[in-house]
């Protein structure tokens, strides 16, 4: 097709302020999907992202669009998530775009995650379309978020489209608006190939399905590939794209979308971010590709049944297709068996995660508590990235320990500014700034560490705010810090896979509060059980599950007392050898419980 009729954007906004709801207005107003095909959501293809409503995988789709000029475009509209913990998958998206649409709620305004989403658009030089969506809410107050994207955002204001995605309201203008004002993308036909790897799945049939954005250069099926990564090479066994089902094409040409099989059956070959090229002709460079993720939260991930664990890592490795942010390695548990150490953007990404690989892959898995990498300076001089509790060198080893620091955007109503303070202090917060964004709304920035933020600061926030709240944070440096070994013993045994880094002053509070929860998801067993929370060899909190009764003296009818007695004793001998060798089944909720433990 004509380069120059061809437009490639995304939707990027705030978590609920509407892009999935606007991608399928704009699907159904262009006719790329039948009304009797048609669902909500219809690009969050995962039942997760439509049970909890929110968009966890960016979803590309190819719309053919009859404009007002008469002319036929080709637009690619790349929906993205909103959350936090998703933001890879928003640069991932917006590197593969020239312009973007901004959705801000005409009841909410402008939050935390729309700033920081159109500074990400702003690092790649992306033309910005502001959207007003929801207007037709009753507490809609369109003037006051124009003036916020205004003032915050610095964007044009006489250039603010109006829409309900919801009645289908502007979208004309919206799609009018793409034409206009984003640019067709550059690059030509007759330079060497460049394609941007910028997602990838695994299909049973077809092995690896590449996704990709041509930025020169030709794809057609039976050429020969190589990804300048790894300088493999491959042959194209099928061109297809999405609109929004497969759908085969001959040819892929600068400046479109699709995707490609080669028959890949390794999943760990491709990498997101790499450069395709031309086997035979290849590009001289590859792509600058997508900046190093960096994980910030860190949790052990064991299969329930120790036999499971090949197929977990089969399945790991392909959900990491799809999952570029999400990083693992191989580690081994004294309680759990073989597992991996996995590394997650957030909390958030780390339930997804762990729903993802129980439901797509029948898994039935155990999830240790969350921790941060902490910095830990040895005497020797040298220093140690500890990200498992089981790492820490001895106390007598030890120099210093630094932990990680996040620079915290929270935006919060007026009125909520006080109990929004006392929240941040209480995690060790250190304040920064508190500015006025308009007679109803404040930006207060913290310092804090991440330790504090990645458990339930988030859902304390909406909490607090009654939902008005909202959170970013930004990777600042590392601080020192006095931290200790929390262990949770069983009967006497540590079970690491409670074991935490925590901070000192907080140890007596977080190991009372995580054996409190476990008393009470931990069923009663025909043995008495024995929970103690320590730091090093000193126990500083404990709680006891009593034994199941059993009358063991019901089949007694009369006869003498010592009858009674020896099975008494008997019962007593063998709740003793129970105590001594019975296994302690621990529930997966008890495993959830330790972890919102504080």
């Amino acid at each position: 097709m004509d380069k120059s009729l061809i437009r490639n954007f995304s939707i990027i906004a705030h978590i609920d302020h509407g892009k999935s709801t606007l991608a399928d207005r704009i699907l159904q107003f262009t006719g790329a999907i039948s009304e009797r095909e048609f669902h909500d959501q219809l690009l969050d293809d995962m039942d997760l992202e439509r049970e909890r409503g929110i968009t966890i995988k960016a979803s590309a789709v190819r719309i053919n669009y009859k404009a007002r000029d008469g002319r036929q475009y080709e637009l690619n509209l790349i929906d993205t998530p909103g959350h936090v913990d998703f933001t890879y998958e928003v640069s991932k998206s917006i590197a593969a775009c020239e312009g973007a649409l901004l959705v801000v709620d005409a009841a909410q305004g402008v939050e935390a995650q729309t700033v920081a989403n159109l500074y990400l658009a702003m690092e790649h030089n992306l033309v910005i379309i502001p959207v007003i969506n929801k207007i037709d809410l009753a507490n809609a107050e369109i003037e006051r978020t124009r003036q916020q994207i205004s003032d915050i955002l610095g964007l044009d204001k006489t250039e603010v489209i109006l829409a309900s995605a919801k009645l289908g309201k502007g979208t004309e203008d919206i799609l009018e608006a793409v034409i206009q004002r984003i640019p067709p993308p550059s690059g030509e036909v007759s330079n060497p190939l460049q394609a941007l790897i910028f997602d990838s799945r695994f299909d049973v049939y077809k092995g690896v399905v590449i996704h990709l954005r041509l930025m020169n250069g030709m794809l057609r099926k039976g050429m020969k590939i190589m990804t300048m990564s790894n300088r493999n090479i491959y042959e194209v066994q099928e061109v297809g794209v999405y609109d929004p089902r497969e759908k085969h094409v001959d040819t892929l040409s600068c400046g479109e979308v699709g995707y490609i099989t080669c028959n890949i059956r390794e999943a760990r070959e491709v990498t997101i971010g790499d450069t395709v090229t031309d086997a035979e002709q290849p590009a001289a460079s590859p792509l600058p590709g997508y900046k190093k993720v960096r994980p910030m939260v860190f949790s052990g991930i064991y299969p329930a049944n120790s036999a499971d664990f090949p197929a977990l890592k089969e399945a790991i490795e392909k959900l990491r297709l799809s999952d570029a942010s999400f990083v693992f390695e191989p580690e081994k548990s004294a309680s759990l068996g073989m597992g991996f150490r996995c590394g997650f953007l957030g909390l958030l990404h780390m339930e997804i995660v762990e729903s993802r690989l129980e439901r797509e892959f029948d898994l039935n898995l155990v999830v240790t508590t969350p921790s941060v990498v902490y910095r830990v300076l040895k005497k020797d001089g040298s220093i140690e990235e500890v990200d498992n509790p089981m790492k820490l060198p001895n106390p007598g080893e030890i120099e210093e320990v630094e932990e990680p620091y996040v620079r915290a955007f929270i935006l919060t109503p007026k009125e909520s500014i006080g109990a929004m303070l006392e929240l941040a202090e209480s995690r060790r917060g250190s304040y920064v700034s508190t500015e006025y964004l308009d007679e109803t709304r404040a930006r207060i920035v913290y310092d804090i560490p991440l330790s504090e933020v990645i458990v339930d600061f988030y859902d304390r926030i909406k909490s607090v705010t009654r939902g008005y709240g909202s959170l970013d944070y930004e990777f600042l440096d590392y601080r020192p810090t006095n931290i200790v070994k929390l262990d949770i013993l069983i009967n006497g045994e540590v079970y690491d896979a409670f074991s935490s880094l925590v901070f000192k002053d907080r140890a007596y509070s977080k190991g009372k509060a995580i054996i409190e929860k476990l008393k009470e998801t931990i069923p009663r067993h025909l043995f008495q059980i024995v929970l103690q929370a320590a730091i090093g060899g000193q126990v500083i909190a404990r709680e006891t599950i009593k034994a199941i009764g059993k009358n063991v003296t019901a089949k007694c009818y009369g006869g003498d007392i010592t009858r009674k007695r020896k099975l008494w004793e008997k019962q007593k001998a063998g709740k003793k050898k129970m105590k001594q060798f019975g296994k302690v089944e621990i529930p997966q909720e008890a495993f959830f419980a330790a972890l919102k433990a504080q």
